[in-house]
């Protein structure tokens, strides 16, 4: 019996399955990058992430808020190790990430948001 079309392609689809082929993978998670790119997020001088825009959206904040909870973990951390005050580790970190901050994206410089 000669193979059909339709089970050629029923063993294709079941053989690209099995190998962990899925389709096109659609992420709806932001990035980090993605945010700043896009001028959602920008660096701070307290070392912590910023809004740019009041009205992002709850994916925006919420990715945010976890990335600056990790960064005050670890600013805790250096404050400790190296018996510094957290508020001026947290100045330390933050100009070094002002000074590593990509061109057109953004960093708050007296209370306002810039491109750099």
């Amino acid at each position: 019996m000669r193979p059909t079309w339709k089970w050629i392609l029923v063993f294709g689809v079941l053989g690209l399955t099995l190998v962990g082929f899925d389709g096109p993978q659609i992420s709806y998670a932001l990035t980090l990058q993605e945010a700043k790119s896009q001028g959602l997020l920008g660096e701070a001088p307290d070392g912590y992430l910023g809004l740019v825009s009041p009205t992002a959206s709850s994916e925006v904040k919420s990715l945010m808020n976890t990335v600056n909870q990790k960064r005050k973990q670890k600013y805790q951390e250096t404050a400790q190790r190296t018996g510094a005050q957290l508020r001026d580790t947290e100045a330390l970190f933050g100009e070094a990430l002002i000074k590593k901050t990509k061109p057109g994206h953004y960093i708050k410089l007296s209370g306002k948001w810039v491109k750099r």
